[in-house]
């Protein structure tokens, strides 16, 4: 796997294509064949950084399964040595949005390393409990529904 090199495509208006071409300075932390990261810009907390194949891929479903796996495959040592530069992160949340309802704000697929340092470093995440809506026939339609549509 780590022996792939990724086609390079770019899109003319996506703006970490134009990173990605050396048209747009970056703070990278790491690349190589598949893969850069690189501090975001907007840090949410100290370290943010942002991991983007590189190649144009819109979103998490244009994805297939070798480049998800050379993609993720990274994750790790990117978020180790993330941790290992600030001995104060105690966590880290790695956060993926596809679409714009899912708050995809830049449509060239890329993963959020989000440093933690306390409950109160300004980075929240709210998973709303929706339980008491369904009942155990819902959740089997919903996995059914869902099964159906899986590949082998």
């Amino acid at each position: 796997m780590d022996q792939m090199t990724l086609e390079p495509h770019y899109a003319d208006d996506c703006v970490f294509c134009k990173i990605l071409q050396g048209e747009i300075p970056s703070y990278t932390i790491y690349e190589d064949n598949i893969v850069k990261a690189f501090l975001d810009i907007s840090q949410g907390t100290p370290g943010h950084t942002l991991v983007i194949p590189k190649t144009h891929v819109q979103d998490i479903f244009a994805y297939d399964a070798d480049l998800a796996a050379a993609v993720f495959s990274r994750i790790p040592k990117i978020a180790r040595a993330i941790q290992a530069a600030d001995p104060t992160i105690t966590g880290m949340n790695i956060v993926n949005n596809n679409g714009k309802v899912a708050y995809q704000s830049v449509f060239h697929s890329h993963f959020h390393l989000v440093p933690r340092y306390t409950d109160h470093d300004d980075f929240k995440m709210i998973f709303q409990d929706n339980s008491d809506n369904y009942t155990p026939a819902k959740y089997a339609a919903i996995q059914e529904q869902i099964k159906a549509h899986l590949e082998a």
